[in-house]
Parts: structure tokens; C-alpha cells; sequence
């Protein structure tokens, strides 16, 4: 198997599990960032992301969602604040912050690590080849697919035990994530059965 098609062959294992430190990174302007609401709820005081200062108006019955982050390419949440929260709502919230905030900041570690090795590669392969970053019109210079190769492989060799540590935490904390969640769909449920049985 030559070097292009294990090229493709890695690109597709990394477009199939889609990858955050392979996507290309967003430029997106903390100041222009909308949020879309999303799932029902009261409106308390909310829990503010570390990587937003929006605040949704206190009347919002909903968890809000935000556009891609620019360094972790992942969507911020805003998680709400239910009105008698009980203390099993109140665990599950803070287990999902958590890991949305733990995830945060692996991939934008990660991708960080991922854009200065690759501009580090490519000054290197331009130099070695004795071109400069630059064409004569001013345009960045970039590599074929078969050196790039090169690079994401080595990136994915490297950072292979990393990156099974990762999803381990990540299934175990989201069987965690999912067990209490329905917990709390079984105590919701008991709470409403109780209520329609109560004496008028």
C-alpha cells in the first residue's frame, strides 16, 4: 500500500469519528456569537460557560447552545437552573458541565498542539526543499496530500495512547451521564404518579 492511499484510508478513519484536531480550526469572534436555546426548563439564575458571558434572559425555560468554540471547535452549553432543582438534577448538571468543560479543554490543548506541530512540519519540508512560507505573489505555501500524509500519521502514532485515554473517560463519564439521567426520568415520573394519586 503506497503512502496515497494510506493517506486516504487515514482520512477517512479520521472523517468517520470526526476527529476535533483534524478539523480545520474556526475563526469565530467571541463578540459576535449567537445562542440557540434547547430542551425546556425555568428560568433561574444560570451557570455561566467559562467560555462565553453570554446570560440568557431570566425568563428562558431552556438549556442554550452556542456556536462552535474557536480553539475546541466544540458547542458551548449553557446549562439552566430547573426551579426546585433536586439534589439528583442538581448532580446530573454539574456531571454534564463538567465533562463539557473537561472536553473543552482536552481538544483545544489538543488542537492547538495539532495546528503548531503542522506549521512547524511545513516550515520545515518548504526549508529542506529550500522554499520560503511564501510564493512570489505573497501566498502561503502549502504541501501535496502524500507529504501531509507524512504528518497526520505521525501526529495520530503520537498522540494514540492520549487519545484512548480520552474516550475512555468520555464512555465512562457519559455511562455515568446516562444512568443518572435516568434516574432522574424515573423520579420525575414517581413525583407526577404521586401527584395524580394525591386526595383532593
Amino acid at each position: 500500500m503506497n503512502i496515497k492511499v494510506k493517506a486516504c484510508h487515514l482520512w477517512r478513519i479520521c472523517f468517520h469519528h470526526d476527529l476535533p484536531c483534524l478539523r480545520p480550526m474556526r475563526n469565530v469572534c467571541a463578540s459576535r456569537r449567537t445562542y440557540t436555546s434547547h430542551e425546556p426548563n425555568n428560568g433561574q439564575k444560570q451557570r455561566i460557560s467559562k467560555r462565553s458571558s453570554f446570560v440568557p434572559v431570566a425568563s428562558s425555560k431552556r438549556d442554550w447552545i452556542g456556536p462552535p468554540d474557536r480553539l475546541s471547535n466544540l458547542r458551548p452549553i449553557i446549562y439552566h437552573i430547573p426551579e426546585n432543582e433536586s439534589p439528583l438534577e442538581r448532580r446530573l448538571r454539574h456531571l454534564r458541565q463538567e465533562t463539557e468543560d473537561w472536553n473543552h479543554q482536552f481538544w483545544s490543548n489538543q488542537n492547538i498542539t495539532f495546528s503548531k506541530e503542522k506549521d512547524e512540519f511545513i516550515h520545515k519540508c518548504l526549508k529542506a526543499k529550500g522554499l520560503s512560507r511564501r510564493d512570489e505573489n505573497g501566498r502561503k505555501r502549502t504541501l501535496n496530500s502524500e507529504d501531509m500524509a507524512v504528518f497526520y500519521k505521525d501526529f495520530l502514532d503520537k498522540n494514540c495512547t492520549k487519545h484512548a485515554n480520552y474516550n475512555k473517560e468520555w464512555y465512562k463519564r457519559n455511562f455515568t451521564i446516562t444512568l443518572l439521567m435516568g434516574r432522574v426520568a424515573l423520579h420525575k415520573a414517581w413525583r407526577r404518579l404521586r401527584k395524580t394519586k394525591a386526595p383532593l
